[in-house]
């Protein structure tokens, strides 16, 4: 081989495993093949799901006769949509006194959850310049390459206690509690985690918030499942709205998504907020000015057309009455299929317990395979998760959950 001309001091990385995963279950023929990879909603009969809602929203928008729906917004994003992404993070509903929060708010819109979490990292890598990050053990793998690409070294807290499978709320705070440095970013999944489907009670924020408070960290929430983990709105933005509304002094920021609330996996759509304390307001628009100079730099502008769908949704109550019945389809369906995968693993006694199936939330479950195990799902049984056992619960159905669940049952009696 000839030897390469080149001033790059580049080295091999691995593939990102979740869309390697995919990539190999898209070409597998075996008829029976089951992907618990990938993080996208899946009907009962294994195909994607448009939102009627937003079938709804996209024939409406293309009868408009709107001469601008292709040009460009402001660097900032479309101005109307961040102040709709806002009302929903936050739960701004026309009462009395919410000018003065909405004041401590500072909106740009991303491109898609990834983009808001990436630009947040950016901005306060840049201005903050954060000793460490705090990621949760385990965390979505993307949140490691977000802040190695930012620049800020990256710690965790303990979060998943294996013997039980259950949330390491004791680890999580005493590790904070003796470790963790004022000024110091802790990123939260504001609901049903990834990777693990466990998130803290309503006690357990409460205590977490104090600690922020008290040792003056920096709460920085990812929100990517707003409305499709519990099927309500508001109970999945507790965690965010509690920490703003109790918390006044404390700054934070929020990285929203709207990939998985409305299925616009492909359309990118998301936005970033900082929030100030309710003593430096007026540094809002200087927060968003810098914003917007890291954003020029970068993609010059959040796309149109996405925005435009949540938009128009969020506008109409009819129609954003349809979103919230979409939502309850959604996640009423995650939840049927965790009881059905549980209850076949009950029925064939499989060695263990199974409880954390359906104590867990969201899109994911942790299930507790071990990397053996997986590779023997994959390699027998054309089953495909990732290597943590982490699975995509959409993925089951009616027509393929006792088939996982007979493999499942399998592996864990021959493959220890």
């Amino acid at each position: 081989m000839s030897k390469i001309d080149t001033r790059l001091n580049v080295s091999p990385v691995p593939p990102d495993e979740i869309f390697a995963l995919n990539g190999a279950y898209a070409v597998d023929p075996h008829p029976q093949k089951v992907s618990l990879g990938v993080g996208v909603y899946r009907t009962d009969d294994g195909k994607p799901w448009p939102l009627p809602v937003v079938q709804k929203a996209e024939k409406e928008l293309v009868v408009d006769d709107d001469l601008f729906r292709h040009e460009y917004t402001a660097i900032e994003g479309d101005v109307p949509f961040l102040g709709i992404a806002r009302d929903l993070m936050f739960g701004f509903e026309g009462k009395q006194g919410e000018e003065g929060a909405k004041a401590r708010i500072g909106s740009v819109q991303t491109v898609a959850g990834t983009g808001a979490n990436h630009l947040g990292a950016l901005f306060l890598a840049h201005h903050m310049k954060p000793a460490t990050v705090w990621l949760s053990n385990p965390s979505w793998a993307n949140h490691q390459t977000i802040w190695e690409l930012a620049g800020v070294p990256r710690k965790t807290y303990p979060y998943y206690h294996a013997a039980t499978r259950s949330f390491d709320f004791e680890g999580m705070m005493s590790s904070l509690e003796s470790e963790a440095q004022e000024g110091d970013v802790v990123l939260l999944h504001a609901c049903a985690h990834n990777p693990t489907g466990l998130d803290p009670n309503k006690e357990q924020w409460v205590a977490i918030a104090d600690l922020c408070e008290r040792k003056k960290l920096f709460p920085f929430f990812d929100s990517a499942y707003q409305g499709f983990a519990s099927g309500s709105v508001e109970e999945d933005a507790w965690a965010v709205r509690y920490f703003f509304n109790n918390k006044p002094d404390m700054e934070m920021c929020v990285a929203q998504s709207f990939s998985k609330n409305f299925g616009l996996y492909g359309q990118r759509v998301g936005a970033f907020h900082y929030c100030t304390n309710r003593a430096s307001t007026t540094i809002r628009d200087i927060v968003v000015n810098n914003l917007c100079h890291l954003i020029r730099g970068e993609f010059s502008m959040g796309p149109r057309v996405g925005c435009s769908i949540v938009k128009k949704v969020l506008t109409s109550d009819e129609l954003t009455a349809d979103w919230h019945q979409d939502l309850q389809v959604m996640s009423s369906r995650i939840k049927t299929m965790r009881k059905a995968l549980y209850s076949e693993l009950v029925r064939l006694r499989t060695p263990g317990t199974w409880e954390h199936i359906i104590q867990q939330n969201g899109m994911f479950s942790y299930t507790g395979l071990s990397p053996k195990q997986v590779y023997a799902l994959k390699d027998k049984y054309h089953i495909y998760l990732l290597k943590s056992g982490r699975a995509s619960i959409s993925g089951l159905s009616q027509k393929n959950v006792a088939y996982v669940a007979q493999a499942i049952d399998d592996v864990i009696r021959n493959e220890n």
